[in-house]
């Protein structure tokens, strides 16, 4: 409850209002009474009241002196003048001092219920403590990240005019305009929990916020969720500060990340810059050019066109007798069946047919990678619990075809890698789908409780967190957050329509322990407070 102090030299007035005004049935906790300002001041220093209710002419010290002295003090609290003197140079002092209200006796209780009702919705719109807006901020930014992917995914991949990515950035609340942009990826996933400690892994999701906290501090970056264990980072600066702020993000990402590896894999890949919006689709090519080279070079940790100079062969070193038996592992292979996605696979194709392009002129050796990767696929689809019959059906020019041109060679990959992860996505969706059903029981379970979180229901569910808001936005059209808080919402609007219980009772009720952060987040959502629903407005 919001905390009131009353200031009247008069004691019969000053006795009536502490004892004939309800003041819990309006919202509030009265903590105190003085006679004069003088004696007012360390009561109020003391107990710090969200309202000060206090007569203008007193002894020692007046009402607006002491109004002046606590709005320096306490500029958050609201002040109520009352005074029986019906003279404008008073209210005009009043309004200098930053008095909320001016109210001329006699006061009635009508009068008095509808300030306090007008200073507790004032106060409760204005105040939004550190607590609630942390606590907002984390609720929003699954939404928020959840629009903005759907957001970059039409920019990227060039589906939109400039002018059209200008008016749905708007939406988003996004501003763009810069002088020359960057795109980085930045992957981020805890290791297989066998043997790792809850500790670690209460490590891990600290290191993840680290991160991901890093972006949201500056302006030059936008941070937007890709897809379960993925990030974008649109870096936008001037020409010359471009490839400063790109360094310097992948600096700290090495830094904080390196240090964790016991419990965390993490890659970044930084694109080419580019000068308009428009070629934001090209920057995204080679920032997932580079990307797809996490599954070849996987201790590089850090991708873009210095690091992969530095690191792919010479044209000599194509030649058959220069290649390390380590370049066939099967496990590139199904490791990027398992983690990569469907517009990655021509980059990935690319980037592991380079190193060893030189050497696919011999029939034998080309041979040799074709049938690598064909048993590397039927492996990883078979480990899943599918069947090479189905791989090989949903293949079209080369089910059946396993003397591959030099020409072909590069198709063919693509064909059996896509009809792979098409299984594998058509899996996961069972998966999913057999969650999600879970998922929803338990929140219509559980929804009114208070410590119900995204979290609490992947570990309710046996799932990872990342796992569980992906699934949940892909297939609900919603964030967790959003589905839980409407919930909430129908429940409160239900009884705030049919009971005549107190506000603070339905927020406990339906799931929030603070009244305070309920009616924030119903106006939030909703347009307007609890009170002014349940009058019917």
């Amino acid at each position: 409850m919001l905390k009131v102090f009353l200031v009247e030299d008069e004691s019969l007035i000053r006795e009536g209002l502490r004892d004939n005004i309800p003041w819990e049935q309006y919202g509030y906790r009265f903590v105190g009474e003085a006679g004069d300002g003088e004696m007012a001041l360390p009561l109020i220093r003391k107990s710090r009241p969200d309202l000060l209710i206090t007569d203008i002419k007193m002894p020692f010290m007046d009402g607006l002196s002491l109004s002046k002295i606590v709005k320096e003090e306490f500029p958050k609290t609201k002040v109520v003048i009352i005074s029986g003197y019906d003279d404008f140079e008073y209210a005009r002092e009043a309004i200098e001092v930053g008095v909320d209200q001016y109210l001329l006796k006699p006061i009635t209780r009508m009068n008095l219920r509808k300030v306090l009702l007008e200073m507790k919705e004032k106060i409760e719109n204005e105040t939004e403590p550190e607590d609630y807006k942390v606590q907002l901020q984390n609720e929003m930014r699954e939404y928020e990240q959840f629009s903005r992917r759907r957001f970059f995914e039409q920019v990227l991949e060039g589906k939109w005019s400039v002018k059209q990515i200008y008016e749905e950035a708007a939406k988003c609340s996004l501003e763009l305009s810069a002088s020359c942009y960057n795109l980085m990826f930045l992957y981020m996933q805890e290791k297989s929990s066998n043997g790792i400690s809850d500790y670690l892994m209460e490590q891990f999701f600290s290191i993840q916020d680290k991160v991901l906290h890093y972006f949201l501090r500056y302006p030059q970056y936008i941070l937007f969720r890709w897809n379960v264990n993925c990030y974008g980072i649109l870096v936008k600066s001037e020409n010359a500060d471009i490839q400063v702020m790109t360094e310097k993000a992948i600096e700290y990402v090495r830094q904080v990340c390196s240090e964790a590896e016991e419990y965390l894999t993490w890659y970044i890949a930084a694109g080419n810059p580019v000068e308009r919006l428009s070629l934001l689709p090209q920057c995204y090519q080679s920032a997932n050019h580079y990307f797809a080279y996490r599954f070849i070079f996987p201790a590089l940790h850090v991708y873009d066109e210095s690091t992969m100079t530095e690191h792919l062969p010479s044209s000599e070193d194509h030649e058959i007798h220069y290649i390390d038996s380590a370049q066939m592992n099967p496990k590139i292979i199904q490791d990027f069946l398992e983690e990569g996605s469907s517009n990655e696979v021509h980059d990935f194709v690319e980037s592991y047919l380079q190193r060893i392009k030189g050497a696919l002129k011999s029939n034998t050796f080309r041979g040799y990678v074709v049938l690598n990767i064909r048993f590397a696929a039927i492996e990883y689809i078979e480990s899943i619990g599918r069947s090479r019959e189905e791989l090989l059906g949903r293949m079209e020019k080369y089910a059946e075809e396993i003397h591959i041109e030099l020409n072909d060679v590069f198709d063919y990959f693509v064909e059996i890698f896509q009809a792979a992860i098409s299984i594998r996505e058509e899996e996961n969706n069972n998966q999913g789908s057999m969650t999600l059903r879970r998922v929803l029981d338990y929140i219509n379970e559980h929804y009114t409780k208070e410590d119900l979180s995204l979290g609490s229901v992947a570990a309710a569910v046996d799932v990872s967190a990342n796992y569980l808001s992906s699934v949940f936005s892909q297939n609900m059209q919603k964030t967790f957050t959003e589905y839980v808080t409407e919930k909430r919402m129908e429940k409160a609007k239900k009884l705030l329509r049919n009971s005549e219980d107190s506000t603070g009772k339905i927020a406990s009720e339906v799931g929030y322990k603070d009244a305070h952060y309920f009616s924030y987040v119903f106006k939030k959502t909703q347009g307007l407070s609890p009170r002014e629903y349940r009058s019917g407005k």
